[in-house]
């Protein structure tokens, strides 16, 4: 066991022999930390929390209580391999939310981003790719080796089916359920969802420029017409290199086992 001196640890907090507790950490009543866990600077553990596995925290992250973090996979086909939960920097982890290590299927890591808000009794599983400022609203779910690029939000209730990729910015309406990929930028509603148009909320927030959104709604407008994947290619000959678009149109060609949700 290596706790700094600067750490706080309750005397009711379990930290089994082996953990690694970072300088300023603070440790609640009743929180489990595993023997390979390793906390980095400032993080804190709430009340009655479980850090488990091989899981790694890093600085100034936050979970509260009743957060269970580094289990097992819920998936049959894992046997025990020494998979690992790498989580980043500043994250918010609210009560009751789930996050499983990785499995021999998937790379062996599940990893989530820097900055994230993970409200309570939303679900990250095992070998997801999660980015930074990513926002799991309440009740939300990530099936396995989904793939979240930084800045999207899924919406409360919400679904995400295993292997699916949901690009940059990227928004999901409450009650969704996502069962193929998600353009960047897109914009993702309905019980069984559908592409809805463009997440222009978010682009404004971030301070778009105006011509890049114009742009964005040529290209969705674009795709809405024809076949979906054509349709990209024919757009990609013209693209100019380093705008929204063209990466936008990179995300479509780009490898994927799964197909997109496109316009109705």
């Amino acid at each position: 066991m290596a706790i700094d001196p600067t750490a706080r640890i309750h005397p009711s907090a379990v930290v089994e022999d082996g953990a690694v507790i970072g300088p300023g950490c603070e440790v609640g009543a009743l929180a489990l930390i595993g023997a390979r866990v390793t906390l980095g600077r400032d993080v804190v553990i709430r009340n009655h929390a479980v850090v488990t596995g091989t899981t790694e925290i890093g600085e100034g992250t936050v979970v509260f209580p009743f957060a269970v973090l580094g289990e097992v996979p819920q998936d049959l086909k894992f046997k025990g391999e020494e998979s690992r939960l790498v989580i980043g920097a500043r994250n918010r982890i609210r009560e009751h939310v789930t996050m499983n290590t990785g499995t021999e299927g998937g790379g062996m890591v599940t990893r989530v981003g820097d900055d994230g808000l993970f409200m309570a009794g939303s679900h990250v599983a095992h070998d997801c790719q999660v980015g930074d400022r990513v926002i799991l609203v309440n009740n939300s779910a990530l099936a396995g080796h989904c793939v979240i690029e930084d800045d999207v939000i899924v919406g409360g209730l919400s679904g995400v089916h295993q292997w699916v990729r949901i690009g940059r910015g990227a928004i999901i309406g409450a009650v969704s359920m996502v069962t193929a990929d998600v353009l960047p930028y897109g914009l993702v509603q309905g019980p069984r969802g559908h592409l809805d148009g463009l997440n222009l909320v978010g682009l404004k927030r971030r301070g778009t420029d105006r011509a890049q959104i114009v742009a964005l709604r040529e290209l969705y407008q674009r795709l809405s017409e024809g076949n979906f994947r054509e349709s990209a290619r024919a757009a990609a000959e013209t693209a100019e290199p380093g705008t929204l678009a063209a990466e936008v149109l990179a995300f479509i060609l780009g490898p994927s086992d799964r197909s997109f949700l496109t316009p109705q």
